[in-house]
């Protein structure tokens, strides 16, 4: 495993970047770009008609009405799709895939991603860096990105023995230039870390949103009319993007499995101690896991700033 402090890089790292998916990463890229290299040219495709209607609207980039046109003579091709889509992407620009190109990803999953590329990328598999900058919100669309999404965040990339260590360099240096600090580690332990960090609390969110919605006596209206801002809070990212999320589990199953397995033995040790009344057990439990909380705040890993400091 290998940690890179974050350092900045003010030349021009790629002459042409293609985004595939028009997203809420995409456009927080495309607008961290500008705003740092005003001569970069920027590409982009999204499979939806609409979503290319938004981009061109807000002038986000070049927006292609084809894939092949998007990713033609691009140096660095940015896969902003949900993780189920990629190798259907590949398969639709690998006959654009040149020696100077070099591709990378944003998803969430790192080692079935992989494994689905080496049949379909073959002897050009030295040329994609997996990637996943670890920054985001609830929001979806082009309309929701902004330029201080990656600032202070974590990227992993999880390289392969086939893969050229310039185009790992170059898609480093590209992520550090944004604000990003790097770490690079295994693909089976990327998907175990973001399953617990994660993965894991969407689910957990989702459920809970669903639970209180099948609660016979709770009607929906009672949900928004009474809901404290500990609800509002935790359940605010089951509004993030369902195929995403659908992908990502399906994609992820293993350490999924393990984490929900771990969460469902802690939940247990919960119920047990509410049974008993043993208060002494649940104090010691919620005092050892606020001071966990806090850590992550020491870590840089939240902000004051509300909304994200998107407005």
């Amino acid at each position: 495993m290998l940690y890179c402090r974050n350092y900045w890089r003010n030349e021009l790292v790629f002459k042409r970047i293609t985004l595939v998916g028009l997203g809420l990463i995409a456009s927080s890229i495309a607008l961290s770009v500008k705003e740092k290299w005003k001569k970069v040219e920027i590409n982009g495709y999204d499979i939806c008609p609409k979503v290319r209607k938004s981009a061109r609207k807000i002038k986000l980039c070049q927006v292609k009405d084809k894939l092949n046109e998007a990713v033609k003579g691009a140096n660095l091709v940015i896969l902003c799709v949900p993780v189920g889509q990629i190798p259907e992407v590949i398969k639709g620009l690998s006959e654009e895939i040149t020696s100077e190109m070099i591709i990378t990803d944003v998803g969430s999953v790192k080692l079935s991603l992989i494994e689905s590329l080496v049949p379909i990328l073959q002897e050009k598999m030295n040329c994609f860096v997996p990637g996943h900058p670890i920054a985001g919100t609830e929001k979806s669309g082009p309309e929701s990105g902004f330029s201080g999404l990656f600032e202070g965040r974590w990227c992993i990339l999880t390289p392969q023995e086939l893969t050229d260590s310039n185009a790992v360099m170059k898609v480093k240096n590209f992520w550090s230039s944004l604000g990003m600090n790097i770490k690079i580690m295994s693909p089976e332990h990327h998907d175990l870390v973001l399953a617990v960090t994660s993965h894991a609390p969407h689910l957990i969110a989702y459920t809970m949103v669903g639970v209180v919605n099948d609660l016979e006596t709770v009607t929906e209206s009672e949900i928004i009319n009474y809901s404290a801002a500990g609800f509002r809070d935790f359940t605010r990212i089951a509004a993030s993007d369902p195929t995403m999320w659908r992908d990502i589990f399906l994609n992820n199953k293993k350490a999924h499995l393990e984490v929900l397995g771990r969460f469902t033995e802690e939940l247990f040790s919960l119920q047990r101690a509410i049974r008993r009344e043993d208060g002494d057990y649940l104090l010691k439990y919620f005092k050892r896991t606020r001071d966990i909380r806090k850590s992550i705040v020491e870590a840089g890993q939240d902000t004051k700033n509300p909304d994200f400091g998107r407005n």
